[in-house]
């Protein structure tokens, strides 16, 4: 039973520490993201940059250890967060430094299992427009680093991958 905890709190902390290097490079660097189009991320973490889509991109369905959930063209989960209002951003620069919203260049694709009726956009105080599925603003999570990665789900009891139906996956991996 030792070992089982030590390894949890080896992994947790180890988790932690990562988090906060992200959390620091993202604060830390310029405003704007490359786009996911350029194929670059971030160099000092290693992190995709999610940002704009280029006009063939698109939000689509796929499996995952949470069940069927939205994910973008390259596989990249897509989170709720819960203190957004239908359709309305709530995500302040501290939140999107870590959870960066899914913003458009032109409008997004509904691709293999999106219900299109629930695909739409909303406008950011900046301009942008950021992809809003049902009533949720859609976010990556800095943490998931590659496609199929679930790693915000669930943190601080607030952010939640999103299935077909438009509906939060509140449950755990």
């Amino acid at each position: 039973m030792r070992s089982k905890r030590s390894a949890t709190f080896a992994t947790a902390a180890a988790a932690a520490a990562t988090l906060a290097l992200l959390t620091l490079t993202a604060c830390g660097g310029s405003d704007e993201l490359p786009s996911s189009s350029e194929g670059k991320g971030n160099g000092a973490t290693g992190v995709p940059a999610p940002a704009k889509l280029a006009g063939s991109s698109s939000v689509q369905v796929a499996d995952s250890s949470l069940g069927r959930i939205l994910v973008d063209d390259r596989g990249r989960t897509l989170y709720g967060f819960t203190k957004d209002k239908p359709g309305a951003s709530s995500c302040d620069a501290d939140c999107i430094a870590v959870w960066p919203a899914l913003t458009t260049a032109r409008d997004v694709a509904a691709g293999p299992g999106i219900q299109p009726s629930l695909l739409k956009e909303t406008k950011l105080e900046e301009g942008a427009e950021q992809a809003v599925y049902g009533d949720w603003p859609l976010y990556y999570y800095v943490g998931d680093t590659a496609a199929g990665d679930v790693n915000g789900q669930g943190l601080d009891g607030e952010w939640f991958a999103i299935a077909a139906d438009g509906k939060l996956v509140k449950k755990a991996e």
